[in-house]
């Protein structure tokens, strides 16, 4: 007997042959209210998650949802080998590669992204930098380039800036953005790379000023992956898929009201409105708005992924000494959840 479930998904299907009874494989489906944890940042940038919650697309795949907040990618990482996550969205750091060698994690998925167009990371330097002269990427050498960790997404655009003009960077590790914005304004630190919706607000106000962007220099950057425990990729597929199909409803809706704009003003206020339920939530919303709409970058359609820059990445970090060099492509991706950009 073939049945579905409320949502009209496929259950079970039997077939009886004479005198016996064969049992047809569907698609493994999810018991209703699978609760699951997914981490995040507070930026425009994982607004597919947070639009698959409010809107119940996560709901729609029998997914109870919580999200967990971070302030870096690398404590994420962390979190979802220990399964105190079960998914999560943030840069390739070497923390994450590091655990992915050791059999706890897989990244599963492509999600922001740097698109020929669309405004993406910017670089900006603070104000007494500015005035010292660097007043374009080239003239960085000697600057001290901002970090969260060593190892993480900003260290790899730096060094992609760095050697591309030849430049002496001197990498500086302060564990959280909010750290690093405190330290450019008070010109601390010279310079960063960041999304955006952090970026040009702080350009607009005076305490930074934009001086390039990273897509000149990683044009393909596949900025953020979506990322599970080896566990889950290996042995919770249908939890895993169902979270990807929620996901990238999530990213659909998002690129349709805020990066391609094929909504109309209404919807993309709506969009606006959701995402400042988690992003600058502390702000009122009349000056909170203009920062969301200027961190809308391409979130991939179907988690898809720039297999090739991921392959560049993981190659930079064992040339850096950051990660193992004997780490394969296969240890850090499943590919068999990918769709290739």
């Amino acid at each position: 007997m073939i049945y579905f479930n409320s949502r009209g998904v496929l259950k079970t299907a039997a077939l009886v042959l004479g005198l016996g009874i064969v049992t047809q494989a569907a698609t493994p489906v999810l018991a209703e209210n699978t609760k699951i944890n997914v981490g995040a940042l507070r930026f425009t940038s994982h607004a597919a998650s947070f639009v698959a919650l409010e809107r119940g697309y996560f709901a729609d795949e029998g997914l109870d949802v919580e999200l967990k907040f971070f302030q870096a990618a690398q404590p994420m990482a962390v979190a979802v080998a220990s399964k105190d996550v079960d998914y999560a969205v943030t840069a390739i750091s070497g923390g994450l590669i590091s655990l992915a060698q050791k059999g706890a994690a897989k990244v599963i998925g492509g999600a922001l992204s740097e698109e020929p167009g669309i405004d993406g990371s910017q670089i900006i330097v603070s104000t007494e930098a500015y005035n010292a002269g660097m007043t374009d990427p080239s003239k960085l050498d000697g600057a001290n380039w901002a970090l969260t960790q060593t190892g993480s997404s900003f260290h790899y655009t730096g060094s992609q800036v760095a050697a591309a003009h030849d430049l002496d960077l001197k990498f500086k590790p302060l564990q959280k953005v909010g750290a690093i914005i405190g330290a450019m304004k008070s010109s601390q630190v010279d310079a960063w790379a960041i999304v955006p919706h952090i970026a040009k607000p702080l350009d607009k106000g005076g305490a930074v000023h934009i001086i390039g962007a990273i897509s000149d220099y990683v044009p393909d950057y596949q900025v953020t992956v979506v990322f599970t425990s080896a566990d889950n990729a290996a042995n919770e597929r249908a939890q895993t898929e169902a979270f990807l199909r929620a996901f990238s409803r999530g990213a659909d809706d998002f690129n349709a009201a805020l990066v391609d704009k094929t909504l109309d003003e209404q919807a993309q206020e709506d969009m606006v409105k959701l995402i400042h339920k988690y992003v600058y939530a502390d702000r009122p919303y009349e000056k909170a708005a203009p920062s969301i709409r200027n961190g809308a970058m391409r979130i991939n359609k179907n988690a898809a992924m720039n297999v090739d820059n991921v392959k560049a990445q993981l190659e930079w970090f064992k040339s850096e000494g950051l990660v193992d060099d004997t780490i394969t492509f296969e240890m850090l991706v499943d590919d068999s959840y990918v769709e290739s950009k």
